[in-house]
């Protein structure tokens, strides 16, 4: 598929990955923040002292007059390969943030800002044509389309939690492909730019279903839902050729649309998960996540090379002892996740997949149920084999979750 060197370069959009030209470019993971140390595994986490983007029904798992603010930070270094040779990129970017509060006893809500997929590739590919010689097409792209949310949770019963987020999905892919005549002057070259601009809203929506176990441990069973959603979209594109002789350029444009209006019929997901808690001391959660991407419509027809999404994973959190007094060691959270990805990406008949592990802390903040995140996965995706491209990563990611009381004054300092 990509039968030329690569020259990958940094972007400002976390990603300079040429399996990104593909699709809606890379799909960023729902699990943010403590979850990223998991695996990503959080659908049915309910950790009071989070915000857990993944599923709106835990939205409610927070303490009366309590308000928490949180961002992260996002750095990703990767190495891509195939047969012909190999490049680096680095990428780092302010990730998201989001905030929570209650509303009532049993009402919770968030808002956030938080990334959808990230675009930025950068690929040669030369070939020799019988009777031309030398041809050179570059592709490129980049942009990003990003999801700002409110989201509100229920328990309408004890130990039951229902959540919905309201998306507003928006965003600007550019894709790019341009010919060049290396040993040919009198052909004409040929450039071709095009925009993809999205703009609605969409619902989707979760579930928690708490079962109190002895010992002051419980199970959390979840579920989430996203109903084929539909956005609006904009295409523009613009199609030229050229011929340069000496110090002038003869160009003439072949095609012009400017924000031609159609839309994007998005997959069904569903995800699952299940936690095992012993409150204060470990988490343990297993996710599975779901997307059809196969009868995803972009623009009156299925998106080439994309089939269905399938997530599997695993991740723990275990703290020594939460309250201790005397080690600021014991009160860190240790944690360490595994997850396998079968991604919406098909060539052929091969299925790009991704594989990682992780592993981080979280580290309290003195006086304050505010918590620093710290994470690290390393994990390959994609193959060498037919033409293909292998990318080995490296990602740490950084955030701060701001926990504060409101409404209340302290007397004493």
């Amino acid at each position: 598929m990509f039968p030329a060197l690569l020259f990958a370069q940094s972007f400002n959009n976390n990603t300079s990955s040429p399996y990104s030209r593909f699709g809606l470019g890379d799909l960023q993971s729902y699990g943010f923040g403590r979850s990223v140390a998991m695996g990503g595994a959080s659908l049915a986490s309910r950790y009071n002292q989070q915000i857990n983007l993944s599923n709106p029904a835990s939205y409610s798992a927070i303490d009366s007059l309590n308000f928490m603010f949180e961002f992260g930070i996002d750095g990703v270094y990767s190495k891509f390969e195939n047969d012909l040779g190999s490049a680096n990129s680095n990428n780092v970017n302010f990730q998201y943030f989001a905030m929570k509060f209650q509303i009532s006893n049993r009402v919770a809500a968030s808002i956030g800002l938080i990334p959808f997929s990230d675009m930025g590739y950068a690929v040669d590919v030369n070939e020799e044509i019988d009777n031309v010689g030398g041809v050179l097409t570059k592709y490129y792209g980049a942009g990003t389309v990003s999801n700002a949310f409110f989201g509100i949770a229920v328990e309408p019963l004890k130990n039951v939690s229902i959540g919905a987020n309201l998306n507003y999905m928006v965003g600007k892919l550019n894709h790019n492909a341009e010919v060049y005549f290396l040993d040919a002057a009198d052909f004409y070259g040929m450039q071709q730019y095009g925009d993809f601009r999205l703009s609605d809203f969409g619902f989707d929506f979760g579930l928690q279903v708490t079962l109190p176990l002895k010992n002051n441990s419980h199970i959390v069973f979840a579920a989430v839902l996203e109903n084929q959603p539909e956005y609006t979209s904009y295409l523009s594109n613009i199609t030229q050729k050229n011929l340069s002789s000496g110090n002038t350029i003869d160009r003439d444009t072949l095609y012009f649309a400017e924000e031609d209006q159609s839309s994007i019929k998005m997959p069904l997901t569903l995800g699952g998960g299940i936690s095992f808690v012993k409150d204060n001391k470990l988490e343990i959660n297993v996710d599975y996540f779901h997307q059809t991407w196969s009868d995803a419509v972009f623009f009156g027809s299925k998106g080439a090379f994309l089939t269905d999404l399938n997530k599997f994973a695993i991740g723990g959190e275990w703290i020594p002892d939460k309250f201790s007094i005397r080690s600021y060691v014991k009160k860190i959270a240790y944690r360490v996740g595994f997850k396998y990805e079968e991604t919406y990406l098909l060539f052929g008949d091969q299925q790009i997949n991704d594989l990682g592990i992780s592993f981080g802390v979280g580290l309290p903040i003195y006086r304050s149920n505010s918590t620093v995140n710290i994470a690290a996965e390393f994990g390959r995706r994609g193959t060498t084999q037919n033409g293909l491209v292998l990318e080995n990563y490296a990602r740490l990611n950084l955030s701060v979750n701001l926990y504060d009381i409101w409404f209340v004054k302290r007397r004493i300092d």
